[in-house]
């Protein structure tokens, strides 16, 4: 039996025999939703009758990877077991491969993740009146809106801004090219600081096409993007560890949690694979666009 169809009887079971409200209805689909999208990813043809619990454990381990709560991965293991159980009580399977699936374990130590709020209030303990806080304003919206390597921001080029087609041509790892969404607001903020700010800097040779760059006109380092976040989470008391990486983190929880399309989420973190093997779903740009508006809170 085909996921859409045993996901649509699901969901009818939860409508109208456990009679739950139409949110959570749609939280219990999104969660069986991110195991059928996690086995697309993989090449996997199984249907939600065939999978066993490695299938189950891998998702977790990928969700994980990408730095999703604690309290969003017990969720989405929740809504599988749930899916799971009905379907043995169905009828439709004889054992339940989530049976010993466990949530993650309070102590294990995962990647720190900013709810939205926090990072409002990074964002808004930035010192304008300065010139490197524009700057700094512009590089930190651009993390947050297209989740960017800190290496991938450090490299960004002038002629990678795509403006009038909202997308960054990024070069990741392998020097790999790939088109990343940028949104309204990061626009604007680098809009900002290269009209007024960096086309007052004396820039030093060889470093004319980079975007971001220091008081003495060179490309900035690694290090000075996570001493300006360090800084920043020290003005404000945040008790975090929060990184570049802590942005890119957040930036795909916060689409994952919202709904996205875990293959929409992979292509612009530039992840070639969910695995060793190379397999590499390409998006239709629109679509990619359209998860953004759709998802990402800063839209």
């Amino acid at each position: 039996m085909s996921w859409d169809l045993q996901i649509k009887q699901y969901k009818s079971y939860l409508q109208f025999e456990r009679s739950l409200a139409g949110n959570s209805v749609e939280g219990y689909v999104q969660d069986v939703k991110k195991l059928q999208q996690h086995l697309e990813l993989l090449g996997s043809d199984k249907g939600p009758l065939e999978v066993q619990d490695t299938d189950i454990r891998n998702l977790i381990e990928y969700i994980s990877e990408l730095g999703m709560s604690v309290h969003s991965q017990a969720r989405i293991i929740s809504g599988i077991k749930s899916f799971y159980k009905y379907l043995l009580y169905e009828g439709d399977i004889k054992k339940d491969p989530s049976e010993l699936i466990e949530g993650p374990k309070l102590g294990r130590k995962l990647p720190d993740t900013l709810n939205f709020l926090e990072i409002e209030e990074l964002l808004g303990a930035i010192d304008l009146s300065k010139p490197e806080g524009q700057r700094n304003r512009a590089m930190l919206e651009t993390l947050y809106s297209s989740g960017l390597r800190v290496s991938e921001l450090t490299g960004l080029k002038l002629n990678n801004i795509l403006e009038d087609v909202g997308f960054l041509r990024v070069t990741g790892k392998g020097s790999k090219e790939r088109l990343v969404p940028i949104g309204s607001h990061a626009l604007k903020h680098i809009n900002l600081y290269v009209d007024h700010f960096r086309c007052h800097l004396d820039i030093k040779p060889g470093n004319e096409s980079y975007v971001f760059l220091n008081r003495r006109g060179a490309k900035l380092t690694r290090v000075m993007i996570f001493t300006i976040i360090k800084n920043l989470t020290l003005a404000i008391g945040m008790k975090k560890s929060v990184s570049p990486h802590t942005f890119r983190h957040s930036f795909a929880t916060h689409l994952i949690e919202g709904g996205a399309d875990l293959r929409a989420v992979q292509e612009m973190l530039g992840h070639e694979s969910i695995t060793t093997t190379e397999i590499y779903t390409h998006l239709d740009r629109d679509y990619l666009k359209q998860v953004i508006r759709d998802f990402h809170p800063r839209s």
